[in-house]
């Protein structure tokens, strides 16, 4: 899962980078409004965090436009304006939900959560073959054995299986589960998909994880 925090108190924006990153998500993060509607424009993130007093544009500005530009992205609004009119304006610009300041991580992990599974409610579950995915709890388990996974290499999983059957691009794979502001090796992906084929195939006669060479890499029950 992919998050972009838009807020421009680079103590609050570490601090919720790093708990969300430790959560299993891969985090951008910018410090005003017109690089936040930029980014909103060409990542696919699964929830925006975005505070109201930022740098240029502020929030509630970039709420609207995102709307108007037909961005249908979560937007969890964050302010220190807790006034029944301030939440109920930003509800009608289009934020999905309103957040208090001073709020605890844990508050705004569960309203993430809440956003997450509205559109994952009807199919919970990811499955291929007898490997199962759950994106709410992040449990993986094959043929009813735990796997223990981390962060990124959760997130590079999630992503193959939900593209499943088809060869995503090593490129692709790297915008996904790398921030833009890390630094990735040349062959970083690879890594990655050694130590998935490690816990994930290993010790199984069908293989799920392929890789194509020139191409990149796709996760299917067919047989090569």
């Amino acid at each position: 899962m992919k998050v972009l925090i838009v807020e421009d108190d680079t103590k609050i924006a570490a601090f919720l980078k790093k708990g969300l990153e430790e959560e299993y998500f891969c985090v951008d993060v910018c410090d005003n409004g017109e690089d936040a509607i930029y980014l909103a424009g060409i990542n696919a993130y699964d929830v925006i965090i975005l505070d109201i007093m930022i740098n240029g544009l502020q929030g509630d500005d970039v709420c609207k436009k995102l709307r108007e530009q037909k961005i249908a992205i979560p937007i969890i609004m964050l302010s220190a304006k807790s006034t029944i009119s301030d939440k109920v304006n930003l509800l009608n610009l289009g934020a999905d939900d309103y957040l208090t300041k001073p709020f605890s991580f844990d508050e705004l992990l569960a309203r993430i959560h809440v956003q997450l599974r509205k559109s994952d409610q009807k199919e919970p579950l990811l499955r291929v073959s007898d490997l199962e995915l759950n994106p709410l709890t992040k449990a993986v388990r094959r043929a009813g054995e735990s796997i223990a996974l981390t962060a990124k290499e959760y997130v590079l999983l999630e992503y193959l299986i939900r593209h499943k059957n088809a060869i995503v691009e090593e490129h692709i794979l790297e915008e996904q589960i790398f921030s833009m502001e890390q630094s990735i090796q040349s062959n970083i992906i690879n890594v990655y998909m050694y130590r998935l084929r490690t816990k994930i195939d290993k010790n199984f006669d069908l293989k799920l994880i392929k890789t194509y060479r020139n191409q990149g890499y796709a996760i299917s029950d067919a047989t090569l």
